[in-house]
């Protein structure tokens, strides 16, 4: 339970973060996607890149667990809590 959150929070406050940056610069309906401008509104843009930070930001701390595991929990396959 503690590894999940120490993954969560940190990757939610990162996407927070990148979603102010971002389209702070961006306008969402400016985007395109293969050429054809993206049809949906605003907040579907702001909702949808906002899930996406969040897993990229989770995806990387999830690696940085992963690699400060130690050896000997990764090769039995025991966790730490």
């Amino acid at each position: 339970m503690r590894a999940s959150l120490v993954l969560v929070w940190p990757s939610f406050l990162v996407a927070c973060v990148l979603e102010v940056l971002v389209f702070a610069v961006v306008d969402p309906l400016s985007l395109h996607w293969l050429g054809q401008p993206i049809e949906v509104s605003r907040q579907a843009v702001y909702t949808l890149a906002f899930f996406v930070f969040w897993g990229a930001t989770m995806t990387a701390c999830g690696l940085t667990l992963y690699l400060l595991t130690p050896p000997d929990q990764v090769n039995t396959g025991r966790t730490s809590s």
